[in-house]
Parts: C-alpha cells; sequence; structure tokens
C-alpha cells in the first residue's frame, strides 16, 4: 500500500495519494440494508505538491460492475479550487465515508480507491488502490420467510343447534289446559318442528324442556301449586305430541313460582306510566310478600300491571332443541369436486382444513365469495409459504382491502413485505397489527434487525426462541446468548445449525465450526455456496476439513 501511494510522487514533484490506509469496518459489513464505512489515512509531511489536485473516489467492485461513492478532492496549497487543503510541510488527515445499497451480488467484493491526480494541467494515471476485500453478510441472514402468518377461520359447524320455544298461557288462579291455547300459532309451529326433526335425518332432537310459572301475585304456597300445575299439564301435553311423532325424548321439568323476573324484564319493556317507580320498589325490597305489598300500594299503577303485566306471567313454556346437522367431510370432499356452487362460504373454509390441495380450495373460495376476505388472506398464506411472495402481497392487498383494520391481515402483510425487503411498507402494517394473534414480538424484532437497529431489535425480542432472535444476539455480540437460544429451538433446521458455526467462528470454536456446517449442509445444501464464500469463515478457509465441507 505505500508502494502505491508513493507511486504519484515524482521528481516533478506530482501529487501523493493517502498513506497508512484504514477501512471501519474491514472487512466491510451489512447494516440493515446499507453498507457503511469509514475510510481514513494520511497524506505524509512534504509529499503533497502545493500545485497538485488529488480527487479521490470509493469505488465497490463486484461481478463486472462499480459503484462509486462520493468523490472527494484534495488540493495543495496554492490551488485555487474547492477542496480540503493539504499542507505541504505537515501533511495532512484523509477521511472520507462510504454508503451504498446492498443487494446480493455484492457478497463477493472489493472495495478501491480512485484517484484523479493533477498538477496544473497534467494529468497522471493511478491505479486504483485495493483498500478492502468482501462484505460480511450475516445480518441479511434475518428473514421473514420462514415466519408463521395467520390464518382466518372458517365458522363452520358440524351442528347447529336451533330452539322452537311455545307459550301455554292460563286465566288466574287457574291451571286447565285451553283449547284456545292448544291452536296458538307457537304451539303448532312448535308441534311442525318436531315432525320435521323426526322425517329429516339432517335434523335431531336433543333437549325437551317444560318450565311452569307464576306470576307474582297472592300467596306464595298457591302460586308454588300453579306452578307446578301449569306446569305438569304443559309436559302432558307435549309428551303427546312427542309420541305421536314417534320421538323418544326425556322431558326436562322446571318450576318457577313467583316470576319476579319475568315481571321485572316486562315493565322495563312495557310503556306504562310510572313504571320507573315499580322498577324502584323492585330494587328496594326483596322480601316477595313486601314487594307485592308495596307494588298495591301503587293504586294508580297497579291496574295497569294487573291487565298488561301480570296475565302474561301466568303460563308454561315448552322449548325443544333441534340439532341441524352439517354436511360430513366425505359430503364437502365430493361436493367440492362435483358442485362446489352447493357449499357455502363456511363449508368451503372448512373444506381446506381437510383437503391436501388448500390452494384450490382457496382459489375457488376467492372467485365463488370475492368479497370474503378470508380467502384472499388465506389464499396468500399458501402462497406465502411456497415463498411466491409476489402473488402473496397481491392477495394480502386484496384482503386488506375488504377489512382495512384486521390485525392478522396486516401482520401477514408486514412478514411479506419484510420478505420482500419493503421495510416501509412492513412499518406501516406492523402499526396496524396490534392485537394480531402471530408472533408480534418476533415480527417487530426481526424488522427492526433488518432496519440495522440491533438494539430495539433486541427490546423486542425479548425472551423469543428462534433463529432470527439468535441473529440479532450474534449481531449484538452477546454470543453465549445466542448460544443458548439456537440450542433451545425446538425444531431445528439448516439456519439453527449455520448460525451455531457463526457463533463458532466468532469464538474461534474450530470443533463447532465444523460439526454445524456439517448439519446445516446435510439439511440443506445451499448452505455449502454461502459458507464458502461468507467471511465469516475467512480463517477457516485453508483448513481441509472446511473445504471438505463446502466443496
Amino acid at each position: 500500500m505505500s508502494i502505491l501511494a508513493m507511486a504519484l510522487l515524482t521528481s516533478c514533484g506530482e501529487p501523493v495519494s493517502p498513506d497508512q490506509i484504514s477501512v471501519n469496518p474491514n472487512p466491510l459489513m451489512v447494516v440493515g440494508n446499507k453498507v457503511n464505512a469509514q475510510i481514513s489515512g494520511t497524506f505524509p509531511a512534504k509529499k503533497f505538491v502545493r500545485k497538485g489536485v488529488l480527487v479521490v473516489t470509493p469505488v465497490l467492485k463486484y461481478n463486472g460492475k462499480e459503484l462509486l461513492g462520493e468523490p472527494v478532492t484534495y488540493v495543495g496549497e496554492k490551488v485555487k479550487e474547492n477542496g480540503k487543503t493539504v499542507s505541504y510541510k505537515n501533511g495532512g488527515s484523509y477521511s472520507q465515508s462510504i454508503s451504498f445499497d446492498y443487494n446480493d451480488e455484492m457478497a463477493v467484493c472489493e472495495l478501491y480507491l480512485r484517484f484523479e491526480a493533477r498538477k496544473g494541467n497534467t494529468t497522471y494515471d493511478v491505479p486504483d488502490m485495493k483498500i478492502a476485500d468482501g462484505i460480511i453478510t450475516t445480518a441479511k441472514l434475518a428473514d421473514a420467510k420462514g415466519m408463521k402468518g395467520n390464518i382466518a377461520p372458517d365458522k363452520f359447524q358440524r351442528i347447529i343447534q336451533d330452539m322452537q320455544e311455545a307459550d301455554i298461557n292460563f286465566l288466574l288462579q287457574q291451571s286447565n289446559l285451553r283449547s284456545s291455547e292448544t291452536s296458538a300459532e307457537d304451539v303448532k309451529a312448535l308441534q311442525a318442528a318436531i315432525k320435521d326433526a323426526k322425517n329429516d335425518e339432517k335434523k335431531a332432537i336433543s333437549k325437551v324442556e317444560v318450565a311452569g310459572y307464576a306470576s307474582p301475585e297472592g300467596g306464595l304456597d298457591l302460586n308454588t301449586k300453579l306452578a307446578n300445575a301449569r306446569q305438569a299439564v304443559a309436559q302432558k301435553f307435549l309428551a303427546q305430541s312427542l309420541k305421536k311423532n314417534k320421538v323418544d325424548a326425556a322431558i326436562a321439568a322446571d318450576v318457577t313460582a313467583e316470576d319476579w323476573d319475568g315481571f321485572q324484564k316486562a315493565m322495563e319493556e312495557s310503556n306504562i306510566q310510572d313504571k320507573d317507580l315499580v322498577l324502584n320498589v323492585l330494587r328496594m325490597y326483596n322480601d316477595p310478600e313486601e314487594r307485592e305489598a308495596q307494588i298495591k300500594n301503587l293504586s294508580a299503577v297497579y291496574k295497569n300491571i294487573a291487565d298488561d303485566i301480570l296475565p302474561a306471567l301466568r303460563r308454561s313454556r315448552m322449548m325443544v332443541t333441534i340439532d341441524l346437522i352439517g354436511k360430513s367431510d366425505e359430503e364437502i370432499i365430493a361436493l367440492f369436486a362435483s358442485d362446489p356452487a352447493k357449499l357455502n362460504v363456511e363449508e368451503m373454509l372448512y373444506a381446506a382444513t381437510i383437503m391436501d390441495d388448500k390452494k384450490a380450495v382457496y382459489s375457488k373460495v376467492t372467485e365463488m365469495f370475492p368479497e370474503d376476505y378470508r380467502g384472499w388472506n388465506n389464499l396468500g398464506m399458501v402462497y406465502f409459504n411456497e415463498g411466491n411472495i409476489a402473488e402473496a402481497r397481491r392477495c394480502y392487498s386484496k384482503a386488506l382491502q375488504l377489512n382495512a383494520n384486521d390485525p392478522d391481515i396486516n401482520y401477514n402483510a408486514a412478514l411479506a413485505a419484510m420478505a420482500d425487503n419493503d421495510l416501509a411498507k412492513a412499518e406501516l402494517y406492523l402499526g396496524k397489527a396490534a392485537g394480531t394473534k402471530a408472533d408480534m414480538a418476533s415480527a417487530q424484532g426481526t424488522y427492526y434487525t433488518m432496519m440495522g437497529d440491533y438494539q430495539k431489535a433486541k427490546s423486542a425480542y425479548g425472551n423469543a426462541v428462534n433463529n432470527n432472535a439468535a441473529l440479532q444476539q450474534i449481531l449484538n455480540e452477546d454470543y453465549a446468548g445466542a448460544r443458548k437460544t439456537l440450542n433451545a429451538i425446538a425444531n431445528p433446521d439448516a439456519k439453527t445449525a449455520y448460525l451455531l458455526a457463526v457463533v463458532g467462528a466468532r469464538t474461534n470454536d474450530r470443533d463447532a465450526v465444523y460439526s454445524n456446517l456439517k448439519d446445516a449442509v446435510a439439511k440443506c445444501s445451499k448452505m455449502k455456496a454461502r459458507a464458502e464464500k461468507d467471511l465469516e469463515f475467512a480463517k477457516f478457509a485453508d483448513d481441509e476439513a472446511f473445504k471438505a465441507i463446502v466443496k
């Protein structure tokens, strides 16, 4: 390097290039998506001629291409043009920053300084000076592609319960069954539902209940007898309906002697004047007899209560729960193949959970139900897991058009944006992903790692146990922590082993380097090419054991 620096010095006193060049870091290093470095050196005393001009331009050379940094101009003391003046007598310092946007072709590269040297009208040819060799790209192992997003669930239920109810009303202090009640519309509807359930193989009666009630007037003993008698009458009537339709079902019975709950509800829903006075009585008194007495004292209100509220509380209620039995798995699969139009959206979404070709199912959902965001979200998940990030992003965009604030869709879209290295969009989506059921801490940690903010990444990850969390620890030079995290991963993969090899290299543990590299290559053959070029292993490159692994 010193010889190269002196090449500019001739007997005629041409300008001199800087000596004692240093680059920090060296090798270069990717941080976020940038390659930043500081270049420094010195101009020796009595070397930089007073009429000399030297323009220094950093040049990154890779794969037959060049990236030029910002040039810096240094001038002698007698030069009248813009630049940093260098003293002939004392020399001076040389300092320059570089910043390049990283791309994967730059993994194998060289950093040079290019000189334009002039004295007066004479220009001197000076060869480029190589000052750094290669880039450490370990930070680029931060990747959202292996992270898990969220499937939007279906609401398919094999059995949906439907309840049919009917009331039988009674006269004051009576429990006899009147024909006007048994022919009421709700009673007829209940009988029809029982018959229909018996004749439809997709329906089944799962519960039958009868409850007897008395209104909260009169003595407790009388009301208890009335409620029991009304329940028995209704139960007998319902049992006959079941028998007629050949339905074998037990009838559960219940009795409410004084229906204060029903009374309160009816009062709240009524338009009776001064109803708030009655409701205050209910709140103030718990004793049934005291309540009744206080309400009767409200003589102006009580007549309306007796006419409009109490008659509906003298009743029995019959309830039949009917199970509506949905399609079986076999039926859903067969219909999807033959006539998917006979499936509703919930059955279609459920089909994807029981079929192997999920892409085909979700594609059909988006075709048949384009306004349902779940089809687009879930199809995006399939593409994301396949590594087709462009299609995943397209599908997530469709889903967000239909449900822009859903945290799970925004989370999925953030992962896809990170996988596409679109960190601006990833930040936007993560901002709307609060409340997601997915691993938000790891997503944020990965985002900060990719941005190059390793301290925020450390805070975001917390105690997360995954490859990206361990990578953040490596980048923060916490090698013991990284080793502990990697060893705790439940299902280690090729990247897990590779990162353990990096930890081994940084801690000068050859056995760890070789054993883990062998494991990484065995799990993924692509790791060979990466390891061969990776400057993390530069000091092992000449070892026969290393060569045997990567060749």
